[in-house]
């Protein structure tokens, strides 16, 4: 059985088809950002991207930027055909894969918001999700997948909350008012929540398949804003760029 992740590949190897750029000599390139090139200067300082647990991978196609957050990065250049060949074994050829996918699906007007917002933006992406899931969902208890230190404070304000996150150096620790588990909680953590509020990074290290369920999904951030797109997944991220 093939796995979401090469779902989605195969969908945009048939858009890439009909697009007819598997052919062409176009290069793309993927390379780490700096914390500050990735997302600025925020108030917060725990952001995982902050802690050196993650950086932001960049692919660049036809000028249009895509990006995929992971903790295996370096550089890459190659033409859509290499990209599209890549094993998917690996959180670096994920990485490259979603975010070459992010720049292309950019490019030919499908995805939106590709890019991570910086600054002040995560403050105030936070101070609208409770009224969007209220709007689009209902009252609901939610499980958040992934340490987002501004979604997860302000939701642990509204409702009841259970956060989700594989960082070791966050399980047991109560952050931002709300206690982490690890991921043995998981299926526990989605049997008892209303909706799943997912990090949109599960689809470049490809766990993204348990969130799957007969479970309301959203998802937020700019890593999985060409999956959702191709897939039809419902996705926050407004201050993204």
């Amino acid at each position: 059985m093939k796995t979401t992740l090469e779902i989605v590949r195969d969908k945009a190897l048939l858009l890439w088809g009909k697009e007819n750029i598997l052919n062409e000599s176009i290069t793309v390139s993927a390379g780490p950002l700096t914390v500050k090139e990735a997302i600025g200067s925020p108030e917060e300082n725990d952001f995982p991207i902050q802690q050196g647990k993650e950086k932001l991978m960049e692919a660049m196609f036809r000028g249009e930027r895509g990006q995929a957050f992971t903790d295996n990065y370096g550089n890459y250049t190659g033409t859509l055909s290499d990209v599209a060949a890549l094993t998917l074994d690996n959180n670096f050829n994920r990485a490259v894969f979603v975010a070459t996918l992010n720049a292309v699906s950019r490019s030919l007007g499908l995805a939106k918001g590709t890019i991570h917002c910086k600054d002040c933006g995560p403050k105030e992406c936070s101070k609208t999700i409770f009224d969007h899931i209220k709007k689009n969902y209902g009252q609901c208890r939610i499980t958040i997948i992934g340490f987002q230190p501004a979604l997860a404070e302000v939701l642990n304000r509204e409702t009841e909350v259970r956060l989700i996150d594989l960082d070791p150096d966050n399980i047991g620790q109560t952050k931002r008012g709300v206690l982490v588990e690890g991921g043995e909680a998981t299926a526990e953590a989605i049997d008892w929540c209303d909706l799943l509020l997912v990090t949109g990074t599960t689809l470049a290290n490809s766990s993204i398949d348990q969130f799957l369920t007969e479970k309301p999904v959203l998802f937020y951030g700019t890593t999985i804003s060409g999956g959702a797109a191709l897939m039809g997944w419902d996705r926050f991220c407004p201050q993204s760029a």
